[in-house]
């Protein structure tokens, strides 16, 4: 299974999302374009009442193997259901240097 489809799996049966995007942007950086560098938005009733900083950790603990192995970047963009609702756009990522 790709990296990009486990991460999906396992926040998808965690945190039964509302929504829930995965996007690889390993192109977007240096070196060969793999699976190293993610931008995961997620809206879920689980991050009610939760402070970002809980949230990110939860995400981490779920990811803790690919992070350690397959994963150089995540960026994580968590939301409540509300949140969501207010959300004007998704955040964009930086462009890295490709030199």
């Amino acid at each position: 299974m790709s990296v990009k489809k486990t991460i999906y799996s396992k926040l998808k049966a965690a945190l039964e999302p509302i929504y829930l995007d995965v996007v690889n942007e390993s192109h977007m950086h240096r070196g060969p374009a793999t699976e190293s560098h993610f931008k995961v938005i997620i809206v879920s009733e689980h991050f009610v009442g939760q402070r970002l900083l809980l949230r990110h950790r939860l995400i981490n603990e779920l990811l803790k193997f690919e992070l350690a192995e397959q994963i150089h970047a995540l960026a994580l963009h968590t939301y409540t259901e509300e949140e969501w609702q207010k959300q004007q756009a998704i955040p964009s990522s930086p462009a890295c240097s490709k030199k």
